[in-house]
């Protein structure tokens, strides 16, 4: 018994029927995730072709371009806070009160 599916229409603004593929129930979806899609500024991008154009044009990019940047940027925070780098030390705080109090004392001589 095959097992009902429905997927959103956008053109109907409905749910709609659709029934599973002969080849060993394998379905290829394709860019069906683009039916009806659009920009928050209401521009069709209903295709892939429409959406890489669209993208190109604003200077926007997905996610998937910057896969390693988000881990190196939080393995960063994580040596900042940790004090590995470039974070301020008590060492640091005190060698720079050292330093102002040395300069008063020669600037008054």
């Amino acid at each position: 018994m095959a097992r009902r599916r429905f997927r959103f229409s956008a053109s109907e603004g409905k749910l709609v029927e659709f029934t599973e593929p002969e080849a060993g129930g394998v379905e290829i979806i394709g860019d069906s995730h683009y039916e009806g899609l659009r920009a928050t500024d209401g521009t069709d991008i209903s295709s892939r072709a429409k959406h890489r154009e669209y993208m190109k044009t604003h200077g926007l990019t997905t996610m998937d371009d910057f896969k390693d940047e988000w881990k190196k940027a939080a393995e960063k925070r994580a040596d900042f806070f940790q004090g590995k780098t470039g974070a301020v030390t008590r060492e640091d705080i005190g060698q720079a009160i050292h330093q102002l109090e040395t300069r008063g004392r020669k600037r008054n001589r």
